[in-house]
C-alpha cells in the first residue's frame, strides 16, 4: 500500500503552484527580450510619429487651393526635407513616411495628379485633379504613439511584434523577470545513453532526460544535464548534492517514484525535504511526486523537486501538466495555466472507471457539412464520478455546420510508447467513466503545442470515422 494519498490534477496543480515563487528582475537588452515577461511598464520617450507624415507619395498642398495646376516648389522624401514651405498656390513633391512641409495641410496622392512639363526657366508645375480634405493622408503627431504613452506593461509576453515595438521606442535595455535554472536527471541502472550502440542486455536508451531538457528549453528555462543516477541510495543523494551546488531552480528526475524496492527518490525526498504529494489520480502518470527542499545554505530559498515516472509518456504528460505551469510562474506568466479549447473526437474513445485520462491528439481544424448527424455527447454527460473529471468548464454539445477543432488520436496510448506523443498538439482531457466516449463528442483540450503547425486536411473537410 502507497503511504501517498490519490490527489486529483487540478489539486495537484494548485499544490504547485502555491509553492511556486515568480522570479525577481533583471536587466536585458533588445536581443535577449524575446519570451521574456516584462517587470515594468514601458512607456515611450517621444510620439510617434514625431512630426505630421505623409501618408502616401504624392504632394503636399493647402487643402483650400482645390483643383488645378500649380507650381512645385520643393519635396520631402523620408529623412530628407527641403526647407521652403508651402505657400497657397503652390505644392511639394511627398514620399509615404517624409514630414509634411510647413504650410503644407494635406496630401494628394500621386494617381491624383499629372505631372506637366517644365516650363522655359525650368520650374516644374503638376496638375492636381481632385481636391483635398483638410488633413488628408497626413498622420498627425503622436497619431500613432504619444509621448509618455505606456506601450507594453509590467506582466506582458515579449513577442516578435512587442520586439518591434520595443524598438520603435528605444527601449534597448528592458527590466524582464528571470528564467528559472532547472536541471533533469535520469534514474535506473537499465538506463544508458542515446549513443549506445548495441544495446546490452536489459538496457534501454535515455529518452527522457533529452525529451525533458528540450521541453524546460523550449519554456524559456536554463537547463542543466545532470545525467543518470544509478540505484543507489549514494549515487542518488550524490546527485542530489550537484543539483543544490548548481543553484538550480527547479530538479525534474524521471523514474524512480514508484513502490519497487529501487525506487529512491521518495525516500531521499523524505528524509531531505517536503513531499507535498506522491500520486496523482490521473492515467499516464499515477505515481507523479512534487516537494520542496529548503536551502539554508543558499539563504533558505526553496527548491522545487518533480519526480516524473519513468515511461516515456507518463513524463512527457506529467510536464506539461504540472512542471510546464511551474517554469511559467517563477518565469512572470500572469496566467501559466495550460489554454483549454473545445474539440471534437474523430473515433471513438474507450473511458477508463477509475482514472481521467490525458489522451494525446492532434487538433486540426476542419469543416463539419450542415446537416451532419451523429449520436455525440459531451465528456461531461459520460463521466460518472465529477470527482475525477478534470478542472475547468466542460464544454457542451454545439450545433453543427461551421468550421470546428477536431481531435485525432494518436494511436496506442500506453504509457512506454512516446509515438503517441508524435505530433499532439493537445491532451484531451477524458474523465473518469465506463464504457465509450463516441466520436463526434466534443471534449475539453489542453494545448501542450503551437496550433500554427497543425495538419491542414485536403479542402479544409474532417474525415469523420462513424458519420
Amino acid at each position: 500500500m502507497s503511504a501517498y494519498r490519490m490527489i486529483s490534477i487540478p489539486d495537484a496543480q494548485d499544490i504547485v503552484l502555491t509553492h511556486t515563487q515568480t522570479l525577481g528582475a533583471v536587466t536585458v537588452g533588445l536581443s535577449g527580450a524575446l519570451g521574456r515577461v516584462l517587470a515594468e511598464d514601458v512607456r515611450a520617450p517621444d510620439s510617434l510619429p514625431p512630426f505630421p507624415a505623409s501618408i502616401k507619395d504624392g504632394y503636399a498642398v493647402v487643402a483650400t487651393d482645390g483643383a488645378g495646376e500649380y507650381l512645385v516648389i520643393g519635396e520631402s522624401r523620408a529623412g530628407q526635407l527641403d526647407n521652403v514651405p508651402v505657400r497657397p498656390g503652390t505644392v511639394a513633391y511627398i514620399t509615404t513616411g517624409a514630414p509634411v512641409p510647413e504650410g503644407a495641410d494635406a496630401v494628394v496622392q500621386v494617381e491624383d495628379t499629372e505631372r506637366l512639363p517644365s516650363g522655359p526657366d525650368g520650374e516644374h508645375r503638376v496638375h492636381i485633379k481632385k481636391a483635398a480634405k483638410f488633413g488628408q493622408d497626413i498622420r498627425p503627431v503622436g497619431s500613432d504613439i504619444a509621448e509618455g504613452d505606456i506601450v507594453l506593461k509590467a506582466g506582458e509576453l515579449v513577442g516578435v511584434a512587442e520586439i518591434g515595438i520595443l524598438a520603435t521606442v528605444g527601449a534597448v535595455h528592458l527590466k524582464v523577470h528571470s528564467t528559472p535554472k532547472v536541471g533533469v536527471l535520469s534514474t535506473g541502472d537499465e538506463v544508458v545513453d542515446p549513443s549506445t550502440l548495441p544495446l546490452g542486455p536489459g538496457q534501454i536508451r535515455d529518452a527522457n532526460r533529452a525529451m525533458l531538457l528540450a521541453a524546460a528549453a523550449r519554456a524559456g528555462a536554463e537547463v542543466v544535464d545532470l545525467g543518470v543516477a544509478r540505484d543507489t541510495e549514494g549515487h542518488l543523494e550524490g546527485c542530489l548534492a550537484t543539483a543544490i551546488e548548481r543553484g538550480l531552480d527547479v530538479l525534474v528526475t524521471s523514474g524512480g517514484v514508484s513502490m519497487g524496492d529501487r525506487d529512491l527518490i521518495k525516500p531521499l525526498l523524505e528524509r531531505q525535504g517536503t513531499i507535498h504529494f506522491g500520486r496523482v489520480r490521473m492515467k499516464p502518470g499515477k505515481p507523479l511526486t512534487f516537494a520542496t527542499l529548503t536551502l539554508q545554505e543558499q539563504g533558505g530559498r526553496k527548491m522545487l523537486i518533480f519526480g516524473l515516472p519513468g515511461n516515456p509518456v507518463s513524463s512527457f504528460v506529467c510536464f506539461n501538466l504540472v512542471v510546464l505551469p511551474a517554469l511559467r510562474k517563477m518565469a512572470g506568466w500572469a496566467s501559466p495555466e495550460l489554454r483549454r479549447v473545445a474539440a471534437r473526437l474523430t473515433s471513438d474513445l474507450k473511458l477508463d472507471p477509475e482514472r481521467p485520462e490525458y489522451h494525446r491528439a492532434t487538433l486540426q481544424w476542419s469543416l463539419v457539412p450542415a446537416g451532419t448527424r451523429t449520436s455525440a455527447t459531451s465528456a461531461t454527460a459520460a463521466s460518472s464520478d465529477d470527482s475525477t473529471s478534470p478542472s475547468g468548464p466542460q464544454p457542451q454539445p454545439q450545433p453543427l455546420g461551421a468550421c470546428e477543432l477536431w481531435a485525432i488520436s494518436t494511436g496506442n496510448q500506453i504509457s512506454s510508447r512516446l509515438l503517441s506523443a508524435r505530433s499532439a498538439n493537445a491532451l484531451l482531457e477524458i474523465p473518469s467513466a465506463s464504457g465509450i466516449l463516441p466520436a463526434g463528442s466534443l471534449v475539453s483540450a489542453l494545448l501542450i503545442d503551437d496550433l500554427g503547425g497543425m495538419p491542414v486536411p485536403p479542402g479544409g473537410v474532417a474525415t469523420t470515422p462513424g458519420f
